[in-house]
């Protein structure tokens, strides 16, 4: 039996065709499951691709540079990491969706491993660039071929602690990565950093192949092949209009954070050090409430987080100019650090509760879009007003926008958790039907 698609609104959680309410592919049921089943095979990934950045990250710039880069080509090469993620998320959401996230996940592994390969071997500058391009063209496959899967594989209760560790973990890989590298670059040189980040992917990919493919209907494959990105655009154009600005609002802010707090430590005539340890105490209070915050949502809906999250940021960027000192700043900081830190998840888990069963990596794929458009747009927005006007005033618009993020959630994101429908149940041989709006 096939159950009947209905309509979608945004923010709310369209049942697939043939599957349970909650969501779960993989045949399991909500009552039974515990992430700790999951845990290897959807988290171990995760981690081993996140060190692998995070190893790769700090030495972008001086790899560049060696090869005969200006500061200025470095630090753009060092931007295709993000630019290369940018332009690859629509066409990571079509890879997906025709050929299944195990798939996906597996080739965006291959990819990085040979994009790895190119940064580490001695072909000149623009071979460089290109594997750092490949690199972050492979990780944008990555993390959405992961979210798709965990939103299939996850019990609807359950969809908001498990994206928002899956968010968590990755921190974990991007903190853990710089020291990894840091360690076997001080035995074996600057080259050695590339090796771990390849030795990472590897077992990324490696676990990502041992993981089972989701138990997809035959009606859901034949459906998922005709689906379009321009089609999917159609079909939801009112969620990316709504819920979608709000995300990226959202997304503006959260990246800008991490340029304010060091532009505003050297205003303020703080050094390195102090700055480190301001960036490294905020981020520990980040990196700690993953799991509380997906808790909230599942029991009190994603509103509970969302609205939250986004005003205590506003609150924030708004205090900081009033800073002046050591003490003052890592307070805000830290205030800044637990606005962002419940926040986690908040993304993954708001577009697979609006994204629908048919197609949804393609949605995916649009709905990050979203998101990495405002995380380009925050800092853009804060240099152009600093340079035109000054940083305080800079500091202070990004916080009108968090306000503007928390308004726009607060409109667009139900105040409860998504709920199983009630669908009309059909014969089998009725036909796929309508894919949901």
């Amino acid at each position: 039996m096939r159950r009947a698609s209905s309509p979608q609104t945004p923010g709310r959680d369209p049942r697939p065709s043939g599957r349970n309410a909650g969501g779960t592919g993989v045949g399991r049921g909500g009552a039974d499951f515990s992430l700790r089943d999951i845990a290897v095979a959807a988290y171990g990934p995760t981690v081993l691709f996140g060190l692998a950045e995070g190893a790769m990250l700090p030495i972008i710039t001086i790899s560049a540079i060696e090869r005969g880069a200006s500061v200025a080509l470095a630090a753009f090469i060092a931007a295709l990491l993000g630019l290369s993620s940018l332009v690859t998320n629509i066409p990571a959401g079509a890879l997906a969706t025709r050929f299944g996230e195990r798939a996906s996940m597996v080739a965006a592994a291959a990819v990085s491993v040979a994009g790895l390969s190119l940064c580490l071997l001695p072909w000149g500058l623009w071979a460089y660039g290109f594997g750092v391009a490949l690199v972050g063209a492979a990780s944008s496959v990555f993390t959405l071929a992961r979210q798709s899967y965990l939103t299939e594989a996850v019990p609807l209760p359950w969809r908001a602690r498990a994206l928002s560790t899956l968010g968590g973990v990755n921190r974990i890989g991007m903190f853990l990565g710089p020291f990894l590298g840091a360690a076997v670059m001080h035995f074996f040189g600057l080259s050695s950093a590339y090796v771990l980040a390849i030795v990472a992917v590897i077992g990324a990919g490696a676990i990502a192949y041992t993981v089972p493919d989701l138990d997809h209907r035959e009606a859901d494959r034949a459906a998922s092949a005709s689906v379009t990105t321009l089609g999917m655009l159609r079909e939801h154009w009112r969620t990316f209009a709504t819920l979608g600005v709000g995300v990226l609002l959202l997304s503006a802010i959260r990246q800008s954070r991490q340029t304010v707090v060091p532009l505003w430590a050297h205003h303020v005539g703080l050094d390195g050090t102090a700055t480190s340890l301001i960036v490294g105490v905020a981020g520990v209070i980040d990196a700690a409430t993953f799991y509380p915050a997906g808790k909230v949502m599942d029991r009190y809906g994603r509103r509970a987080v969302a609205v939250p999250c986004t005003a205590v940021l506003g609150a924030s960027f708004l205090l900081m100019p009033l800073t002046h000192g050591f003490v003052t700043l890592l307070l805000v900081s830290l205030l800044m650090g637990l606005g962002n830190g419940i926040g986690s998840g908040i993304v993954n888990t708001l577009g697979a509760d609006a994204s629908p069963a048919v197609g949804r990596p393609t949605f995916l794929g649009l709905w990050r879009e979203c998101a990495d458009v405002g995380s380009g747009a925050g800092p853009i927005a804060l240099s152009v007003i600093t340079a035109a006007v000054s940083l305080g005033a800079g500091v202070v618009t990004l916080g009108v926008v968090g306000f503007a993020a928390s308004a726009a959630l607060w409109r667009w994101v139900p105040r409860r958790p998504p709920a199983p429908r009630r669908a009309e149940v059909v014969p089998d041989d009725a036909g796929p039907g309508p894919a949901p709006g």
